[in-house]
């Protein structure tokens, strides 16, 4: 998607108005309670979305998918409203289990409370795009369950098939009874899924919906933008982590001591005693006759 070529409108935020940068937009929208905003191509629809006529940016009804509890709450009837979504920028350009280990990947949600707006984004390096899409899952279901919201009616809208259908097709309890196997071999993401199949029981009433991603829900674009800013800020840090420089350790200090001392041996004791010892008188007198003598023996 170009940023640049887009109009965001934002018809209720903390300064309502058109904006042509997500970033400008989000920060009018961001925890702001009952914000409406959109997205449009060109100047003339964002505005007519402003005056709040009719346009054919109008999201269309999302496509129903299976309950997973017979009192789930009708669409636009639950009292919270999450989006899930996740990504991951495969260089190799091939399936998710063919990503490079220096791929950037990452996942995100947005919980629309009735009187709040809380999101979550984190990245991850060589991950799948369907691992970054039941991470973003999961992590919303344990922040829900932090928030003290298992009893409330909840409503998911995400456009990852494969976790929609791994709720509500049966896939997980199969996975389950298998020893967290797929009938045909190993299951990726093994330890997700089975976050995954401990929260869903501590909620009541829950219901899914499936929409096209990155297209005109507002709240599906939102978390799409999220997880891509999360991806955009990861090469600095793996950078920093990778060549983080040797702290220099200070030169260790050490105070001088002296040498303990060494009891002198009895032979040593008795050296320095004759090395200090004065000279006697016998010894200086038989000096100075040795002198004397050698003078007389002078031939002169």
């Amino acid at each position: 998607m170009n940023l640049a070529q887009k109009y965001y409108a934002v018809r209720r935020g903390r300064k309502p108005g058109v904006y042509r940068t997500w970033a400008e937009t989000q920060a009018q929208v961001t925890g702001y309670s009952g914000a409406q905003y959109k997205s449009f191509t060109s100047a003339s629809a964002a505005d007519a979305f402003m005056q709040g006529q009719a346009t054919s940016s109008t999201p269309k009804a999302h496509h129903k998918v299976q309950r997973t509890t017979a009192a789930a709450p009708q669409s636009g009837s639950a009292a919270i409203t999450v989006y899930t979504d996740g990504g991951s920028r495969n260089t190799g350009n091939v399936a998710g289990g063919h990503v490079r280990t220096g791929d950037k990947a990452a996942w995100a949600y947005r919980i629309e409370l009735p009187d709040d707006v809380v999101t979550g984004s984190d990245g991850e390096f060589g991950a799948s795009n369907n691992r970054m899409e039941i991470m973003a899952f999961r992590n919303a279901l344990q922040k829900l369950a932090d928030l003290n919201q298992n009893q409330t009616s909840i409503e998911f809208i995400l456009d990852s098939r494969y976790v929609l259908n791994a709720v509500t097709e049966g896939w997980l309890a199969g996975w389950k009874r298998r020893g967290w196997k797929r009938s045909a071999g190993p299951l990726a993401n093994a330890e997700l899924w089975r976050d995954v199949d401990r929260l869903l029981p501590q909620f009541t009433q829950l219901s899914y919906q499936w929409t096209k991603g990155h297209a005109t829900n507002q709240g599906n674009v939102f978390v799409d933008h999220l997880l891509n800013e999360t991806m955009d800020g990861m090469g600095q840090e793996r950078h920093h982590a990778a060549v983080k420089p040797a702290v220099k350790q200070p030169a260790k200090t050490t105070t001088s001591r002296p040498a303990a001392p060494v009891s002198p041996t009895a032979d040593e004791r008795s050296k320095a005693a004759a090395s200090q010892a004065p000279l006697k008188h016998t010894t200086a007198e038989q000096s100075l006759a040795d002198i004397a003598k050698g003078l007389r023996d002078l031939p002169f």
